[in-house]
C-alpha cells in the first residue's frame, strides 16, 4: 500500500524508521500520526474524519472534499439505520442474513461476511473504503488510494505500489514490502493482527495481509484468517482457507519470527 517511491507500512503505532505511511488495521486506535510521514509521490492527499471514521485519501486530481464528507455521512447512516432494525447486525460474530432491498454498504458487507464466515461488521473498514472510492471514480478520478484505519482500497493505471508491513516485535516488521502491481487493481489490501490494536482477534498473529478483489473482502478475510493462527502449525491450515475463497490473489503470515506466503504478490 505505498507509493513505489514512499512507503505505506501497516503498523500498531511504533515507529519502524522508515518513510511512509504508517499504518494501523485496527479502527480503534485513533492517534495516527504516522500521517504526517506520508511521501505521496505526486498524489493530493485529503483526510476526512466523520465520527469514528478517519480516512487518508490520496488521488491525482483534488476531490471534492464536501461530495466526499457526504457520501461517507451517508453510508455510515445506512449502516446506523440498519442497526437500529436488527442489532444482530452489530454483534454478530458469524453471517447473518439480510433483507434484500437493504442499502449497498449493508450488501456489501454481508456477502464479504459469509464468504469469510465472520460477522458483517468485520468487512465495515473496507466497504466505505471501497464505495466511496467507486463514487470518486465515477466523477472521473482514475487513481485512487483510500486507506481506512488500515484498510485499504487502491486503483492504479501508472505505476506499482509497494507495501511495507509492521508486524508488532517480528523480526519481519517494516523490513518486508510487497508489490502490488497496476494489473492487480483495483484491488483490496488489508491486514488484521492479534497482537495489537483493539479489533477483537481470536488469533496469535502478529500480521494477517490479504490481497483481494475489493476491499471489503480482504478485510473479512484478513479477519477470519487472523482467527486461525495461534501457532506457526497452523500456516498451511489458514492459507489452505484464504486461497480457496474466490477472489483472494495473496495472503502473508507473519507469527513471531515465522513466515508464510501465497499468491500472486511479490515479496522483496
Amino acid at each position: 500500500m505505498a507509493i513505489k517511491d514512499s512507503k505505506i507500512l501497516l503498523a500498531s503505532g511504533e515507529d519502524s524508521g522508515k518513510k511512509g505511511l504508517f499504518m494501523v488495521k485496527k479502527d480503534g486506535y485513533q492517534n495516527r500520526f504516522y500521517r504526517q510521514w506520508l511521501n505521496s509521490g505526486g498524489l493530493v492527499k485529503t483526510r476526512i474524519v466523520i465520527e469514528e471514521t478517519d480516512l487518508l485519501l490520496l488521488s491525482r486530481d483534488r476531490v471534492d472534499l464536501e461530495f466526499a464528507k457526504e457520501r461517507i455521512k451517508n453510508l455510515r447512516q445506512d449502516i446506523k439505520d440498519y442497526i437500529a432494525k436488527d442489532k444482530r447486525f452489530a454483534l454478530s460474530l458469524k453471517p447473518i442474513p439480510v433483507e434484500l432491498t437493504a442499502p449497498t454498504v449493508i450488501r456489501m458487507m454481508t456477502e464479504a461476511a459469509y464468504l469469510a464466515n465472520v460477522g458483517p461488521m468485520a468487512a465495515v473498514a473496507g466497504s466505505i473504503a471501497q464505495l466511496l472510492a467507486e463514487e470518486l471514480l465515477k466523477k472521473g478520478h482514475r487513481e485512487i488510494i483510500i486507506e481506512n484505519g488500515g484498510d485499504i482500497f487502491l486503483t492504479e493505471q501508472n505505476r506499482d505500489r509497494s507495501i511495507a508491513v509492521f508486524a508488532g516485535d517480528s523480526k519481519f516488521s517494516g523490513r518486508l514490502n510487497l508489490l502490488i502491481k497496476t494489473s492487480q487493481t483495483p484491488c483490496g489490501v488489508c491486514t488484521s493482527s492479534g497482537t495489537f490494536g483493539h479489533s477483537l482477534s481470536f488469533g496469535n498473529a502478529d500480521s494477517i495481509v490479504i490481497v483481494a478483489k475489493n476491499a471489503p473482502l480482504a478485510d473479512a478475510v484478513a479477519t477470519a484468517t487472523c482467527n486461525l493462527v495461534k501457532t506457526k502449525d497452523d500456516f498451511n491450515k489458514a492459507i489452505g482457507f484464504a486461497k480457496d475463497i474466490s477472489g483472494i490473489f495473496g495472503v502473508l503470515i507473519i507469527l513471531d519470527n515465522e513466515l508464510a506466503s501465497w499468491g500472486g504478490v511479490e515479496i522483496n
